[in-house]
């Protein structure tokens, strides 16, 4: 089984074909006006910026329907306006009207239908807990790593505490999950990025078990069932931004983000990139807008006091010295280009957002983790199952958690890391309930323990393969940032 990606596969949601509507007042002397001719090509999403008023945003909500296309939704809030079209020309007309800021497809490849994949289910375990611990604690090396169990004897968290997952939705019925999940606050933002509420929207997807294994992680019961989450008592709203394709389009991160401001979660997490594009570029039209309109997402939920925590990625890149892109478009056909640091990976290189990396077992990066001096804010444990392996009784060098079915699973990942700085900013909260966004940060990196880089080159196996570079001092690296998050530090350290 190779590497997870950060996003799982590929795309769904069923499209129409849409008729073209009126005439269009655009500035004169402009190449497109009412009437030009109009290609049909496939249906695609849009991301339109303006400024944040409803006036300003009706404007641009009739200029998309006079160009023959689709409002799917707007978000007033931060003037971005959800559109669809099936002319090609759509993006180039759209940008010359009054009003408009930027303009950029969501995606390269037509809106059509897919489907998902599974984690490796764990076996059921062969011998009795010892009294006190959940049956697969044994297992589960991750949380001993951190010193949850050390924590819990501090603390459990407060249910006051609302962590998002913003993922491919939880399993509203697990064993160990449903007692947590608050579902008045749960969404589904795959409709094209339009908020839907009811229960089976944003339930996962055919074999979609990513979101409800970071959900296990963050705040999985203690109740002597499964496994324990790091923080069993907070709150989880699932907020479902991937589809069942394993995609994340802009849209859908962009609901997710602003449903998270509104209902004022104290932490989310991100175990994802936005798609299509693994880096957005300020030199393409489609990119800069994407990057616009999710940074204004990112900034509307801080705003509201909500941190966002978001994965680094499984590609072992260097962020902080990115030279090329082979992995975008991810819903067509990837092609080579050369990029620069102005290229973003989205969300976890916007500002205020915690970004981690991954660890196995022994405290090393993850062979696969990618990484960045002054990219990377913390590193927490994400698995490794080539070459850090655990003394436990399953031998499995990945992460243990829930799964959809009442199941429990491994998965590793970077998407695997960040859901325990997720956990143990909820305890921080927990704690701290008057703490803003950049002083839970701050109490985060704090606990943190440090970790230096390697003394000799990092190439684990020593085919090159998986070489990398650290840079930076004890306290602060591009493989670990401040430190390998510790829970039972975040928990005692101020008492």
């Amino acid at each position: 089984m190779s590497v997870p990606r950060i996003r799982r596969t590929r795309i769904a949601a069923v499209g129409v074909v849409l008729a073209t509507a009126g005439a269009l007042a655009l500035p004169a002397g402009t190449a497109f006006a009412a009437g030009a001719e109009t290609t049909t090509g496939p249906l695609l999403s849009y991301v339109v910026n303006t400024k944040a008023n409803h006036g300003q945003v009706q404007k641009v909500e009739t200029a998309v329907k006079a160009l023959g296309g689709t409002v799917v939704y707007s978000y007033e809030q931060i003037g971005v306006v959800i559109a669809r079209s099936t002319d090609t020309q759509f993006a180039a007309k759209l940008r010359k009207a009054k009003g408009v800021e930027s303009v950029g497809a969501s995606r390269t490849k037509g809106i059509t239908a897919s489907e998902d994949k599974v984690a490796e289910v764990a076996a059921a375990p062969t011998a009795a807990p010892a009294a006190g611990e959940e049956p697969y604690w044994a297992n589960q090396w991750d949380m001993r790593q951190i010193g949850v169990d050390k924590a819990h004897k501090l603390s459990l968290g407060s249910n006051k505490v609302t962590v998002g997952v913003l993922d491919s939705g939880i399993d509203g019925k697990h064993e160990d999950l449903a007692a947590n999940i608050d579902a008045s606050q749960s969404v589904s933002c795959i409709d094209g990025g339009k908020p839907n509420t009811a229960w089976d929207a944003w339930q996962p997807g055919v074999d979609g078990a990513h979101g409800t294994h970071v959900a296990g992680t963050i705040a999985a019961a203690k109740n002597g069932k499964g496994i324990e989450g790091i923080a069993p008592n907070v709150k989880l709203a699932a907020v479902k931004v991937v589809d069942d394709g394993g995609f994340i389009y802009p849209e859908y991160a962009i609901c997710g983000f602003v449903w998270a401001g509104e209902h004022k979660f104290k932490v989310t997490n991100n175990s994802y990139f936005v798609d299509p594009w693994m880096f957005n570029c300020q030199n393409d039209a489609d990119q800069a807008a994407i990057t616009t309109a999710v940074r204004r997402a990112v900034e509307f939920s801080q705003r509201k006091g909500v941190l966002n925590v978001a994965a680094a990625g499984n590609e072992n890149i260097d962020l902080a010295h990115k030279t090329k892109d082979v992995a975008s478009p991810d819903d067509t056909t990837p092609v080579e280009r050369p990029i620069t640091q102005d290229c973003l990976n989205l969300p976890t290189e916007l500002d205020g957002v915690v970004s981690v990396s991954s660890v196995g077992v022994n405290g090393d990066k993850s062979y696969y983790s990618s990484y960045g001096k002054n990219k990377v804010t913390v590193a927490a444990p994400g698995g490794d199952r080539r070459y850090q392996i655990p003394d436990t009784p399953d031998k499995n060098g990945r992460v243990l958690s829930t799964i959809p079915g009442g199941q429990y699973g491994y998965m590793q990942g970077t998407s695997m890391a960040s859901p325990h700085a997720a956990g143990v900013l909820a305890l921080l909260a927990s704690t701290f309930p008057w703490a803003s966004p950049e002083e839970l940060t701050e109490l985060l990196t704090n606990q943190a323990e440090s970790h230096a880089c390697p003394a000799g080159p990092y190439n684990p196996g020593g085919t090159g393969e998986w070489a990398a570079t650290c840079e930076g001092g004890v306290d602060d690296n591009g493989f670990y940032g401040a430190g390998i998050i510790n829970a039972e530090k975040a928990v005692q350290w101020w008492r």
